[in-house]
């Protein structure tokens, strides 16, 4: 089920608003209603969250942002349209169920941290229980857990006036966390924080997601923070929503000339991945072969070097050519590794700015990684270096890698390129509809 759905959404603020739904859709503008004494906040807003993720809306002042978000939870009513929370119709809800979703399945973070003074930082966090009714005892309980993830255990005594401001945001957050709610709104909750303090917000937040799984629905004016927390963002101006799309689409295929001009300057080295460069290995050799079967994948396919996978399709290591072929003059029957060159290995999740140094300090190819330790591609350094020299560059698409295939079922081997599986009975790793040559173990060749 979508945690959030919003369909259509319309808000204007003035008398007889529904006027003005019409005259937009009658092709109206903005500037057009003003005239008549109405302000569109927000135009013909559509977009979905899914449960566990974090979804930004991203704009400049006036865009309709905090508008949007109040919406959400009900606090403004939407004046056409259509706003589901986990399937229920929001404006459709009596007072008291909207007060019972707002309780039980939404909590929102405030930017300026809207902490009672006079009660202490335990009873601050604990405060949306005990609105709930939930006992003494539970509540403390749960307010201290929520600290105790934040980074304030020991702190539920002291008055939020003891704390700097970035430990006030934390105890909004803890707060939020407590009521063990599915979605958290965050309407610009680190912009009042100082750059450190925010970034160390940023990081926390992206921690802790990790952790809950929350779904997430982070309003900011600040390019860079969408970016970076966003598993997709929501580009707004003047109240209508002009692209939906990860960090990396926004980036390399904006929609229009504003999103385009407004992501101009981003630094594209921390926002892009691994995954956005990697491109398939040349060619792929099973753990169990030998120096021969390394030494005629090389030649058939002119590389000079080799990634050797295991059975679960884990990296085992890369091959070098001079090496293959002084075992093979040797007559070897073991891989023979390089005592020089070891194989750096990214999960695909690592920011391009951060592999430079890893680059760097290996000849061999950065091989990525997907979340079980399965290969997902490789970036050799001349990849990297020409993503670093280019505004946009060659960036693969999501669809980096092929369906498995068993060695069972694999197509007729191409003379020109393929031979057998990687291992018996194991996918065979070829990337993103590569025909990568990968050899089987048992082949005599």
């Amino acid at each position: 089920m979508t945690a959030i759905s919003a369909s259509g959404l319309y808000k204007i603020f003035g008398r007889r608003p529904g006027r003005g739904v019409d005259a937009l859709r009658n092709g109206r503008t903005r500037e057009d209603l003003l005239r008549d004494g109405l302000t569109a906040a927000v135009i013909d807003a559509s977009f979905d969250v899914q449960p566990g993720e974090i979804f930004v809306v991203m704009g400049l002042s006036g865009s309709g942002k905090s508008t949007l978000i109040r919406m959400v939870n009900g606090l403004i009513p939407a004046t056409a349209g259509q706003l589901e929370i986990q399937g229920r119709e929001i404006e459709h809800l009596s007072p008291d169920a909207l007060r019972e979703v707002r309780r039980s399945t939404i909590s929102m973070v405030f930017q300026h941290f809207a902490l009672l003074p006079h009660r202490t930082v335990g009873e601050n966090a604990a405060y949306g229980l005990a609105v709930q009714g939930v006992n003494r005892a539970d509540r403390e309980q749960a307010a201290q857990e929520a600290l105790e993830l934040v980074g304030l255990k020991g702190w539920g005594g002291h008055l939020p006036g003891e704390l700097s401001g970035g430990m006030q945001q934390r105890v909004g957050l803890a707060r939020a966390l407590a009521a063990k709610t599915d979605i958290l709104l965050m309407d610009e909750a680190f912009s009042a924080l100082d750059p450190l303090i925010r970034r160390g917000m940023q990081d926390q937040l992206i921690e802790l997601q990790q952790k809950l799984d929350k779904t997430i629905l982070f309003i900011t004016h600040d390019l860079n923070e969408a970016m970076r927390l966003g598993d997709r963002i929501a580009m707004m101006r003047d109240g209508r929503i002009e692209q939906i799309g990860t960090a990396e689409q926004i980036l390399n295929e904006p929609a229009n000339n504003y999103v385009a001009q407004f992501v101009h300057d981003v630094d594209r080295s921390r926002v892009l991945t691994a995954a956005a460069i990697m491109e398939p290995p040349p060619a792929t050799l099973g753990s169990g072969a030998g120096p021969q079967a390394a030494h005629k994948l090389m030649r058939e396919n002119h590389v000079q070097w080799l990634l050797v996978v295991n059975r679960d399709r884990t990296p085992r290591g890369v091959l070098w050519e001079d090496d293959v072929a002084d075992a093979v003059r040797t007559h070897r029957t073991d891989l023979p590794w390089s005592p020089v060159h070891e194989m750096p290995t990214v999960h695909e999740s690592v920011p391009l700015a951060d592999l430079f140094a890893l680059s760097a300090q290996h000849l061999s190819p950065i091989v990525v990684t997907d979340d079980r330790g399965g290969v997902r591609g490789v970036i050799p350094r001349v990849t990297l270096l020409a993503a670093a020299g280019s505004g946009e560059g060659r960036w693969g698409d999501e669809d980096a890698e092929a369906p498995p295939v068993s060695a069972g079922d694999q197509p007729s081997p191409s003379p020109a390129s393929t031979v057998d599986a990687v291992v018996p009975g194991s996918p065979a790793l070829a990337g993103a509809g590569s025909t990568a040559p990968v050899l089987q173990e048992s082949d005599p060749r």
